[in-house]
This record gives C-alpha cells, structure tokens and sequence, in this order.
C-alpha cells in the first residue's frame, strides 16, 4: 500500500511539472517569435449604410455628417468641388478641428488654409474617406465633384465603428505628415461590428490587389464587379481560373479603351464581361461575391493603385449590403 501510494505521488508530481514545463515552453515561444495571441476587435453600434449615386445624392450624406460633427472632421478626397461640401467644411473649421488633403493635381484656391494640405506628386492622392468624430466613416468610389455627384455611377458607405476610426484616422495622419505612397500596417485589418466581419487595408502598403485576388479564388458561386478602371493582371488572372462560376463584369466604356485594359483578355477567355452605357462615367470600385461580401473603396484594380497610389479597401462580409449592391449592379447591368 505504501508503494502505491509513493508511485501515485510521484506520477501527479511528474505530470504537474510536466505542464508547468509546457507552459513555460509555450510562453518562451511566443516570446521568441515576437507574437502574442492577438484578439480580434468587435463592436456593437449602428449599422451601415449604403448609397448610390446620382441615385441618392451623395454629397448631401457627406455634408449633414459633417454637419452633425462635435469634435473633429478629417477628410482625404482626390478631387472636391461641390459647394455645398467646401462651404460646410469651412464653417466646420470655425467651430471644431476640421482637416483636409487633398491631391495636388486637384488645388482650388478656394481651398486654400492651414486646414489643408497636398499630396507631393510623387503619386496620386486617390483616398475618398472623411472620418468623423473618431467614430463615423464615409468612403467609396465618389468624389465630392458634380460630375461623381450627378452624374457618374458611384456608391458611399457610412460605418459607425471606433476601431475602423482609428485604422482611417491613423492613415489620415500619415498623409497629413506628407507621409505618401507608403505608411504603416494597418492595426486592425479585421474586426467585427454587430458580428458582422470587415476587413480595412491601405494601398500600397496593405497590397490591396491581393485581398481582391484572394477573395476571387475563395469564392463559391458567383463574382460580380463593377470597375471604373482595369488593368491588374494579378486580379485578372484570379477571374480566368474562376471561370466555372457565375461571373459578371461592368467596364467603364471610356477607360475600357486603355490598351492595357482586361476587358478583351477576359472576353477572350469567355467571362462574360462589357463596357457600360453612362454616357459619363462608370466610376464604381466594386466586387461582390458569392452575394454576400462586397469590396469597395477607392481602390481601382490597376498596377498603380496597388504599387504606387495612396488608397483605401474596405470588404465587408454582410448580406444585406451585398443585397443592395447587387440592385445596384443589375440596374446597371440590364442599361
């Protein structure tokens, strides 16, 4: 009985150290490499919204935000001219902290201010985002012009989420410390609101064309897009393997032209894809697939919004926003 009783203490005794040892082995591990187990962040606020534009009007979404702000306005447009827009800007700036660049191919001396700064030509500046409030983030493909307004076809997210804030507010700074054309990661490249998966990078520094390529070979069913400009090989490449599924594809006509356009090569391999009928421009940034994530930002499929241009990507994994998106990419497809 005695030298049972020895053997049992002494096998709980080895076990017991045993797991220490194992937990000490685990934590040098994660010490070693650098990584610690890292949480994805989640989020309970409102829902987002959607917008088309000349549909919807766009501007007057941007204008009653920032309107409505308390604290902060920050935004970053390729072009703005929109009067309604620089007027509620400017006497935003009168009360709040109200910042603004914008690309310098796009100057208005009616724009000038300590509020405002420009890209350094070294690429183009082609964010479309303005964050508000630390808590409210508009982007898409519009700019704040007539013609993306009232004319071109377009859409506007509107995400309520602090961490999405900070990812924008983060790469606003950069470019208003005339960091362009490169930056840092982007801290949280996925999180959840209202358990609703979103995923957020920053071109070129995120590689944006990969997350679009990735997306594309993980799809199911079926891959729409509606693309202002497509050049990326990468992406079209991505399409062709997927062949099999249900693909569609809206070019805009004008920039279809482009001799390093996709839209033959794709029509080559039997995708059935065609150029658009606004007589303007279609200007979406958008894939939708298997009808239930959509990608969106100003991000074109093009080597130089993936390599050299300062961007932003947003793909949001809801069925809801797909829906609508789809309505919007049949009303055009049916044109």
């Amino acid at each position: 009985m005695n030298k049972l009783i020895f053997k049992l203490f002494y096998s709980k005794m080895f076990f017991g150290l045993f797991f220490v040892l194992l937990i000490v082995l685990l934590g040098g591990c994660n010490q070693i490499t650098g990584k610690a187990t890292e949480q994805v962040p989640k989020e309970t606020n409102k829902n987002p919204e959607v917008y088309f534009c000349p549909g919807d009007d766009c501007s007057k979404v941007f204008e009653y935000h920032i309107t409505s702000a308390n604290l902060s306005v920050y935004c970053a447009f390729y072009d703005i001219n929109l009067k309604n827009m620089i007027s509620s800007l400017s006497r935003k700036s009168k009360i709040i902290d109200v910042k603004l660049v914008i690309d310098s191919s796009n100057y208005k001396e009616q724009l000038k201010g300590d509020g405002v700064k420009l890209d350094d030509n070294g690429q183009l500046m082609h964010n479309k985002f303005c964050v508000i409030d630390n808590n409210i983030i508009i982007t898409g493909s519009f700019n704040p012009t007539d013609n993306d307004n009232n004319y071109n076809n377009n859409n506007i997210v509107v995400v309520y989420s602090k961490i999405l804030a900070k990812n924008y507010k983060d790469e606003f700074n950069e470019l208003w410390n005339g960091k362009f054309g490169e930056g840092n990661n982007v801290e949280y490249p996925i999180l959840y609101i209202n358990n609703r998966k979103i995923e957020n990078y920053f071109c070129p520094e995120d590689k944006c064309a990969s997350h679009i390529a990735n997306l594309i070979k993980n799809a199911k069913s079926s891959i729409y897009f509606m693309a202002f400009s497509f050049t990326n090989e990468e992406i079209a490449d991505a399409l062709i393997d997927k062949n099999n599924l249900d693909i569609r594809g809206i070019f805009d006509s004008q920039q279809s032209s482009n001799k390093y356009s996709q839209l033959k090569r794709l029509q080559e391999f039997g995708l059935n894809v065609k150029k658009d009928s606004n007589k303007y421009k279609l200007h979406h940034k958008v894939f939708i697939i298997d009808n239930e994530t959509v990608a969106t930002g100003s991000f074109n499929p093009t080597l130089s919004a993936d390599t050299k241009n300062d961007e932003n990507l947003l793909i949001m994994h809801d069925k809801k926003i797909a829906d609508a998106f789809i309505k919007e990419f049949e009303s055009l497809w049916e044109k």
